[in-house]
């Protein structure tokens, strides 16, 4: 039974402090699409989008005006499209991806995610063609997301594809280096890629799920860091471990709203109801930050000693808190740290407090890894792909889920901005040390063996 002081208090978190449901995700199963024809594939895609999401915007926001719950975006994700345009080669990928884009379009979603691989083992020769199409998938369509996993903690790190990946990631850049290289903000490498994840741009609909099925992201950076700022403006005497169930408790009502929403679309389009993705996502709004958490915690500079202990412990409090709140939480459930989509980490990387080696560190305890940096346009994609590989080793060998969405800006450097708008955010150009000095390391290509602890069964 719900307190009238629980809602009050849910009433104040979304009208004061930025707590809303980032996303609403339906996933849909796309493998029975597949035609010899590229045409008759891309045709066949159109229709089965048209038909499991006609009405789900429509439903999504029906919902939000009834619950008073802000639902910030509406996404699809699909079958990795490999699988669904197997055989096809880079042109026919293409087509795909503006298929993809005006399916999206018909339907009014805000993102499609999921045009995508699963390439941790080896590459087919399909793999290898969609890899290629990548830089003008990419450019042709607006709402298309791509991504690839690379790598697993079962099957160990594919380096023959994350080879590719460096220059493959420059050219997507230069191909939209009009919009300042936003191609690359819509491509993320994974590994340990979940199939439930709602997030962008690495949402994939996994091919152990159900033929439909919908997955809710929430948000709450601001309430959490509301909340703290009250706890300790009020109390003289605290410690670590009463200011982790603090956000434990705003957690589980956070949680609480997401999984309200999720249901109340499911039973309406009678489609199944997947998870709650407990990630905390922030956005350049001011208040909406994970940033913002950590000074208020202590760290009087991000990247600062101290940065990677309070992300920690802020990732373990929101897992407990979520996963009480919620029958079935999934994703990738935790702390976000994308530079560019949170204003108070892009004001670091401007005064020099954080740097890359940081944020990789910080990567080790919180969800998902090197999100949405800007680097110079001048750095090769050796170094480009070396970077990406360290972040997949600390996934690989901590059984977790890790991914790079790095922006290399062609015609930026180190002191220049740039700027994507909306929640993809701004941010200083990070400096990259060491640039041009791991390609002897990438070119050994092969694949690295995963981890003895991937024999547990």
């Amino acid at each position: 039974m719900l307190r009238s002081d629980q809602i009050l208090a849910t009433v104040e978190m979304i009208q004061k402090e930025n707590l809303d449901v980032r996303t609403v995700t339906m996933g849909i199963n796309l493998l029975d699409c597949r035609s010899p024809s590229v045409n008759k594939t891309c045709t066949n895609i159109k229709a089965r989008i048209a038909d499991k999401a006609g009405r789900f915007v429509e439903t999504c926001n029906l919902v939000s005006r009834t619950l008073g719950i802000p639902v910030v975006n509406k996404r699809i994700s699909i079958t990795p499209i490999s699988f669904v345009g197997a055989g096809f080669d880079r042109d026919g990928f293409i087509e795909l991806a503006a298929s993809l884009d005006m399916a999206a379009d018909s339907v009014g979603v805000d993102i499609l995610g999921g045009f995508s691989a699963q390439v941790e083992k080896g590459m087919t020769r399909t793999d290898r063609e969609y890899i290629h199409s990548l830089p003008e998938a990419l450019s042709v369509s607006d709402k298309v997301c791509a991504s690839i996993n690379i790598g697993s903690s079962q099957k160990g790190i594919n380096m023959d594809a994350l080879a590719m990946l460096g220059d493959t990631i420059k050219d997507i850049a230069d191909k939209t280096r009009d919009q300042g290289g936003f191609g690359a903000a819509k491509f993320v490498v994974f590994c340990n890629q979940p199939g439930d994840n709602p997030f962008m741009a690495g949402a994939i609909h996994g091919l152990e799920e159900a033929d439909t099925v919908l997955n809710v992201g929430v948000s709450g950076p601001g309430v959490i860091a509301r909340a703290l700022e009250r706890l300790i403006s009020s109390r003289s005497k605290l410690r670590l471990d009463d200011i982790a169930e603090e956000i434990k408790q705003t957690t589980f009502r956070v949680t609480r709203c997401g999984e309200l929403v999720g249901r109340q679309v499911s039973n309406i389009l009678g489609v199944s109801f997947g998870v709650v993705d407990l990630s905390l996502a922030p956005t350049p709004t001011v208040g909406d930050s994970v940033g913002e958490i950590l000074h208020i915690l202590g760290v009087d500079a991000i990247g600062a000693p101290g940065s990677t202990a309070i992300v920690a412990m802020l990732n373990d409090a929101v897992k407990k808190g979520g996963i009480f709140a919620s029958k079935t939480v999934g994703g990738l459930s935790g702390a976000f740290i994308p530079v560019m989509e949170d204003a108070v980490l892009a004001a670091a990387v401007g005064n020099g407090d954080l740097c890359l080696e940081k944020l990789e560190a910080m990567t080790c305890v919180c969800s998902v890894g090197i999100d949405m940096v800007a680097i110079p346009g001048s750095v090769d994609g050796d170094t480009i792909a070396a970077i990406i590989a360290d972040e997949m080793a600390v996934g690989m060998i901590n059984n977790k889920t890790t991914a790079v969405r790095i922006i290399p800006v062609p015609g930026k450097e180190v002191g220049d901005s740039v700027s994507f708008g909306g929640l993809f955010g701004s941010s200083p150009i990070m400096p990259v040390r060491n640039v041009g000095k791991s390609s002897r390391f990438i070119r050994w290509g092969g694949r690295m063996p995963a981890p003895v602890h991937s024999f547990k069964n």
